[in-house]
């Protein structure tokens, strides 16, 4: 196994996925855990169905550079859905719901009538569970990744303070004076960029199992929030190195073979957690 795991590591396309991957899980980690304490974890599974959407419509109007279509209409949905999510009209719940069926269903039908592939299930099955999308990344796009979670990690680090307060007690922060509106919608922005980014790693139907399983791991035995943050960060990596590798090794689709890497650290830390509290 070794010598085949040196054997891979000789091909750039490997290190890309592995760079990429470990990027973009680590970004995953510390949104997730705001989401997830906020109760709005579900809206990576609805930003990734409009995504979807997003990349029909460019596949149809053949376009080089798909992102350049993709990365706005996400970040337009985010902040629509933050918007739409404060109605009383329509809760934040029925919002995502809405969007992400409608997305999902708009998307497979451009795809079905406009697209000019035969492999049409083909296409579709890879943009949804993300299949070998991670092996085939270019420099330009490793880089941009890059620079992407780069900002994202020092966003977070500098408004740490702000993001905890917004995440625990959002009353009590406008009471004090901050712009807690501001915060949420620059989560929401961040986590559509991820989820556009995310999409190469884990195909649009499994985002969420980034967002959701590491941070629900890390608060089965952790019960401070910088703690849950930093081992939901080390969990979320770790479980994508795993489930690159192999991916890589018994060529299995990475994208759910890392969701599945998630799920069995989360039945361990369960397990773990149960344990620790008696």
């Amino acid at each position: 196994m070794i010598e085949a795991l040196r054997f891979y590591w000789s091909y750039p396309f490997v290190r890309y996925a592995v760079v990429v991957g470990v990027l973009i899980a680590l970004c995953s980690s510390l949104l997730g855990v705001t989401l997830v304490l906020k109760r709005f974890s579900y809206i990576g599974d609805g930003l990734s169905h409009v995504a979807f959407g997003a990349l029909a419509i460019a596949s149809v109007l053949n376009l080089s550079s798909r992102m350049t279509v993709v990365m706005p209409i996400t970040v337009i949905a985010a902040i629509l859905l933050l918007r739409t999510g404060q109605n009383a009209k329509i809760q934040g719940d029925a919002a995502i719901a809405m969007l992400s069926v409608g997305s999902l269903a708009v998307g497979y039908l451009l795809l079905h009538l406009f697209s000019t592939s035969a492999n049409i299930s083909g296409d579709v099955c890879s943009t949804l569970f993300g299949s070998t999308s991670i092996l085939t990344l270019t420099r330009g796009e490793v880089w941009l990744c890059v620079a992407t979670s780069v900002l994202v990690v020092a966003l977070f680090c500098l408004l740490y303070n702000r993001i905890f307060a917004v995440t625990f007690d959002e009353s009590f922060a406008k009471a004090t004076g901050l712009h807690a509106g501001a915060y949420n919608l620059l989560i929401a922005i961040i986590t559509a960029v991820i989820i556009v980014l995310a999409m190469n790693l884990v195909g649009s139907l499994l985002i969420s199992a980034l967002v959701i399983f590491p941070a629900l791991s890390a608060m089965r035995v952790i019960q401070n929030f910088k703690g849950v943050v930093f081992y939901s960060a080390i969990i979320s990596v770790c479980c994508a190195l795993v489930g690159i590798i192999l991916a890589i090794l018994f060529s299995t689709p990475v994208g759910a073979t890392i969701v599945v890497a998630n799920i069995v650290v989360f039945l361990i830390n369960s397990g773990v957690g149960r344990v620790l509290r008696r």
